[in-house]
């Protein structure tokens, strides 16, 4: 692979902008249905809450990860990032009026807590069960 194609992948700035194109777009696409602006709307608010999530979730389970030992450290902060990201989506999206809610935040959040399991697992598993 090319070393400049290596170097925009590992980019979090491309990172952020694919979250907020894929998953403004899903929720453009779940709230189709509805009235513009209402889509666009909903489009906008998901694209904004994917970008930051994109940028803090790593960060999160990095966190919770150390603060977790045994078995627990495999599904506790995955699970807490998941439950955390949920109430955010809820929240912002009911404060915003997105018609479809739930359609709206299904992707996102299975994409979102399906990163923090395998990264979380990733970094779990290097350090083992006992530590």
């Amino acid at each position: 692979m090319p070393v400049v194609l290596q170097r925009i992948l590992r980019s979090g700035v491309v990172h952020v902008l694919f979250a907020f194109l894929a998953m403004g777009g899903w929720a453009i696409f779940a709230n189709r249905a509805h009235v513009m602006p209402a889509p666009l709307l909903a489009g906008l608010v998901q694209g904004a809450i994917s970008a930051c999530l994109t940028l803090f979730l790593k960060s999160v389970i990095d966190w919770l990860s150390s603060r977790f030992s045994g078995s627990t450290r495999f599904w506790a902060p995955p699970l807490i990032a998941c439950l955390g990201s949920a109430s955010i989506l809820v929240t912002i999206h009911a404060v915003s009026s997105t018609p479809e809610i739930f359609r709206t935040i299904a992707l996102p959040l299975l994409v979102s807590t399906t990163y923090a399991a395998i990264y979380n697992y990733s970094i779990s598993a290097r350090r083992g069960f006992d530590t």
